[in-house]
């Protein structure tokens, strides 16, 4: 069958991505063919196409993309786990240049695949894993979030901010968000936080100070780095942690030298991809999603012929949650 996919051919802006037709086959051994419904757009996505990745495309022709959802329309030898009819999601494992997802059609590995959660639709369930994934093993997994705990969360209204919110309330934590403005700071509340912190009106940690009683965070889920890492360390408090998952400022990020806290860089692939702590993900956002305290954000949507303009809104900085992209059939 003919699929349309999204490529490009040299590194750059939005511009960049094109979309062509290709032979796409029948699924082979351990393979299953994937009708796309929606695509949920990353910021790593846009990392990888303009060359800032943790590894770099391969040109010409790569393809992009981690997240989709869509329904099962064959399976190939070999595949027990899903049938067709089967409502999916993409769990964001593959090099994105071989497996990229932003298609119409897709024949990907099995073992690349989840069940959708509950009764989602196809945008909510492609706003969904990576975005509540990361924020589910940084925090919870390798962070340890407890009730009780204040968890500082930088950059809080991308889609990952967003879950971290819904986590920390989920479990009885106190979640205050962080933006570069107070524009964004009814819609934060509205979505959970406890308090909202506007880098435009005053120091990091002296604000941090003033809404934990002088403590600091126990926890700090930051996605930026850079030099600004140093003043965010010092919101930390005494044996707290600073989980550090993203590098949105690629700059060296100097440290206080008298810290009294410890330090996690996080790789959300290197922990979910793991089968057992993909399975107590995926029952942990069931449980959310049924009480209803997890709910993905979705920003605004683009048609799939739009894909240019969704990554520019994405790069704008503008959203709250998540970015998706819908396909027609």
């Amino acid at each position: 069958m003919m699929a349309q996919h999204v490529v490009f051919d040299e590194l750059g802006g939005p511009e960049v991505l094109r979309i062509e037709e290709v032979e796409l086959g029948e699924p082979g051994p351990g393979e299953v063919l994937l009708r796309v419904d929606a695509l949920g757009l990353n910021r790593a996505e846009a990392l990888f196409r303009s060359g800032g990745y943790y590894y770099q495309p391969t040109l010409p022709g790569s393809r992009i993309g981690y997240e989709a959802a869509g329904e099962v329309l064959a399976v190939g030898e070999g595949v027990t786990g899903f049938s067709v009819g089967d409502p999916v999601l993409t769990a964001g494992t593959g090099g994105m240049s071989t497996n990229g997802v932003y298609g119409d059609h897709l024949r990907l590995p099995a073992d690349s695949l989840l069940r959708r959660p509950g009764d989602t639709d196809a945008a909510t369930g492609a706003a969904l894993w990576l975005s509540y994934s990361t924020a589910y093993g940084a925090l919870v997994e390798k962070g340890g979030l407890r009730p009780g705990d204040t968890v500082l969360i930088t950059a809080a209204s991308s889609s990952v901010g967003v879950a971290a919110i819904q986590i920390a309330r989920h479990l009885g934590a106190i979640p205050v968000a962080v933006t570069r403005s107070a524009a964004k700071r009814e819609r934060l509340a509205q979505l959970g936080a406890a308090h909202v912190i506007a880098l435009d009106e005053g120091g990091l940690p002296d604000q941090v100070a003033e809404v934990t009683g002088g403590r600091g965070a126990e926890i700090v889920f930051d996605p930026v780095s850079g030099p600004g890492l140093a003043e965010v360390a010092r919101a930390v408090a005494p044996g707290g942690l600073l989980i550090v998952y993203g590098w949105l400022d690629p700059r060296p990020a100097p440290l206080p030298l008298n810290w009294t806290l410890r330090i996690l860089g996080y790789g959300n692939l290197q922990v979910t991809g793991e089968p057992e702590v993909r399975r107590r993900v995926r029952h942990f956002l069931d449980a959310g999603l049924r009480a209803g305290t997890l709910a993905p954000v979705i920003d605004r949507t683009f048609a799939f012929e739009e894909i240019v303009e969704a990554h520019r809104h994405l790069e704008s900085n503008s959203q709250i949650g998540k970015i998706v992209v819908t396909v027609r059939h």
